[in-house]
C-alpha cells in the first residue's frame, strides 16, 4: 500500500459513494486506475467491504449502553463470542486489559428491553456481573475499519 491507496481509502472513508472519476482528480489517477487500485484493495483484504450506516433511532434503536462484563474464572474469548452473539442487542463486544473481561456496546428500543437483554447476558454460564453505563448524549462518533 502507497501513499495514493492510503489518500484513496481516506477519501472512501468521508464517502464511500464516491465516483472513481471524483477520487482520481484528487489523487491525480484516472477513473480507471483508482478502480484497479480499489479492486486490489479489496482482493487484499485491506479494504473489507463498503456499508451504509443507519441512524439507529430511525430504527427504533435509541437507547445505547456500554456494559463491562465480569467472569468467574477463565473465559475463553471463543465462548464470550458465543454468549453475546446471542443477544441480539450487542452490537459490539471485545476482550479488554484491566479488571473486566470484556466490554459491550448494546442498543435497544428503551430501557425495559434494555433490561432485558442486559439480564440475557447475567444469566450465562460462568457471568458473574455486570456494570453497565448507559449513553445519554454522542459527542463524537469516528468509525474506523
Amino acid at each position: 500500500m502507497d501513499a495514493i491507496d492510503s489518500r484513496i481509502i481516506d477519501l472512501l472513508k468521508r464517502n464511500a459513494r464516491s465516483a472513481y472519476g471524483d477520487i482520481g482528480a484528487v489523487v491525480g489517477l484516472s477513473a480507471s486506475a483508482v478502480k484497479r487500485r480499489v479492486d486490489r484493495l479489496l482482493a487484499e483484504g485491506v479494504i473489507r467491504s463498503f456499508t451504509v450506516q443507519v441512524d439507529p433511532a430511525t430504527e427504533g434503536m435509541s437507547t445505547e449502553a456500554w456494559v463491562e462484563l465480569f467472569c468467574r474464572g477463565t473465559v475463553s474469548p471463543t465462548e464470550l463470542r458465543r454468549i453475546l452473539s446471542a443477544v441480539p442487542e450487542v452490537v459490539y463486544a471485545g476482550t479488554v486489559t484491566g479488571s473486566a473481561d470484556a466490554i459491550v456496546h448494546m442498543r435497544s428500543r428503551d430501557i425495559p428491553s434494555l433490561e432485558l437483554a442486559l439480564e440475557r447476558v447475567r444469566v450465562a454460564p460462568n457471568v458473574d456481573h455486570t456494570r453497565s453505563a448507559i449513553v445519554l448524549s454522542r459527542l463524537v462518533n469516528r468509525t474506523s475499519a
